[in-house]
This record gives C-alpha cells, structure tokens and sequence, in this order.
C-alpha cells in the first residue's frame, strides 16, 4: 500500500486544525489568482526527513502544484540550502506552509537525533530503535523519520509484537507463567512469528526469562556490568535468543551500553525528546499583485 493512503487522514486532520474556516489574512491581502514560487530553506544543519509528507500537504491544498525536491529524505543538509520548490497558486502556498513546515521540521529533528545516536555506536553489530512513546495520532510519521535517520523501528503498536513487561509479569503470577499464557495464545491466534520477549531487570529474571523459553530478552535500567554478565549467560545458554537493552539510554552513555554485546538498543528519546529542525518556506511572486 503506498504509504501517503495510509497517511493521507493525519495529513487532512492537521490541515483542518490550521485552516478551519480559512485564513482571514491571507484572503484579505492576496488575490485569488495570484501564482508564485516557494522555496523551503535549511535555516541549521539536519538530517531530512519527511518530503513525501510535505509534499501531499502542497497537493491537497494547491490545485496543479508543481513540487520539485532538491534532497532526499536520509540527507544531510547545511543550513541556507534548499530543500525544495513549489509552484502554484499564492494562496494555497501560505494556506499549506505551517503544516507542510511542521512535518517537515518535526520529523527531521527525530531523524537528526537519530542519526547522533547511531553514529555513537559506530563499529558495533547493534541495531537503534523506537518505541511507542511517539505523539498520539503521529506514530506512523515519527517512526518514518527514525528510518530516515538510520534507525530501526521496534514494534508499531500493541497488536504486531509480544512483549511481556513488569505489570504482565505481577498480574499473571511471575516469569514463568507469563510466558506460558503467551504461547498459548500464539499457538491459538496462529502468530509464531512473533517472538516472545521478556522485559528483566536482574540476573534472576534473565535466568527465569531463558528457562520459560523467551525468544527476546529486553534488559531493562540494568547497569553495563549486569548487561555483560547477562549478554554472556544468554549466549551460552541460547544463542538465538535477541538482546535488547532499554532505559535511561543517553548519548553520553549509549556506547558503553553497546560495548555489552547486546543485539537491539531502544531509545525512547528518539521519538519522545527530539527538537524539531529550522525550516522556512520564502514565497517569491511570479504574478504581481496589482
């Protein structure tokens, strides 16, 4: 499915939210058949992300837009570059420009985080990923720009992925039994191939984690020291098991996590805590008002 069908409601849902009734100011002062060309300029240095759904936002607004991209998604751009032109009529330019600005900006400073954290663990066979922690209604967006930055994405949401925490842990009656309640479901809803994994926050809880049969294992605030010594028993004991580590994952100390051997590291910070970028949009008249 191509993904701006899948997008397409979010991107209305915040046009709506900007445009309401219309915009007031820019119906007073423009006509409507003015025309001009828009530039969108790098005011920083980032990494891009987010073109496809800036461009759909041009498209739904201005009829017979012309959008021509200078860069690609995944790039490094310097700051006073331009990243892309629109032509169209003027007033369906400055009716799109915040919300093209917003996306754009929003997901390439997750995807300029990203970046960071990736380049941090340079030379080592470790994978970066999301979480759910993303804003409500923009997973989909935010996620894409986690990929853009040279990240991975964990599991989108709840329905794609088994991943057993502490309040699952206490509510079914501990590891063991946790587990056992998960493949049995797996075995009945036909989805083997999604892994159990076992959130665990000691060397205990990895010993019961392996011994249930878990197929991932998420180390969970453990120090570097704990995270070695439980790297070392799962690949003695089990070797295919995948190690993930979480919490409290930084960059000042994301390269001594992946100095463990872990397989996955999960940054919330990502998604959650990312600044959004510098972008502008400069309209350049191509029919003057008279």
């Amino acid at each position: 499915m191509n993904i701006l069908h899948r997008i397409h409601p979010a991107i209305v849902n915040a046009l709506l939210e900007d445009i309401g009734d219309g915009d007031i100011t820019t119906s007073a002062v423009v006509p409507a058949s003015h025309v001009s060309k828009a530039v969108l300029i790098a005011k920083e240095d980032f990494v891009l992300a987010g073109l496809p759904f800036a461009e759909e936002v041009f498209r739904l607004i201005v009829s017979g837009a012309v959008f021509k991209a200078y860069k690609k998604d995944g790039e490094s751009v310097k700051s006073r570059t331009v990243i892309a032109e629109i032509r169209g009529n003027t007033m369906g330019l400055l009716l799109a420009e915040r919300t093209a600005l917003n996306f754009l900006q929003r997901l390439s400073g997750i995807a300029t985080l990203t970046k960071k954290f990736v380049k941090c663990v340079k030379g080592f066979p470790v994978k970066i990923t999301d979480t759910r922690k993303t804003t409500p209604g923009l997973r989909f967006f935010e996620k894409y720009a986690v990929k853009s930055g040279g990240g991975t994405n964990h599991r989108f949401g709840l329905y794609d992925g088994i991943l057993i925490k502490d309040n699952h842990i206490n509510t079914a009656g501990g590891i063991k039994k946790a587990v056992r309640l998960a493949e049995k479901s797996r075995l009945i809803r036909d989805s083997l191939k999604h892994k159990i994994e076992v959130e665990v926050k000691n060397i205990r809880e990895v010993k019961s984690a392996l011994s249930a049969g878990a197929g991932m294992i998420m180390l969970d605030n453990m120090s570097p020291e704990d995270m070695r010594r439980s790297v070392k028993i799962i690949r003695e004991k089990a070797p295919y098991v995948i190690i993930e580590a979480s919490g409290n994952i930084r960059i000042d100390n994301i390269r001594s996590v992946a100095e463990t051997g872990v397989d996955l590291i999960s940054v919330g910070a990502l998604t959650h805590s990312a600044t959004a970028v510098d972008i502008s949009m400069k309209v350049v008249p191509l029919r003057r008002i008279h």
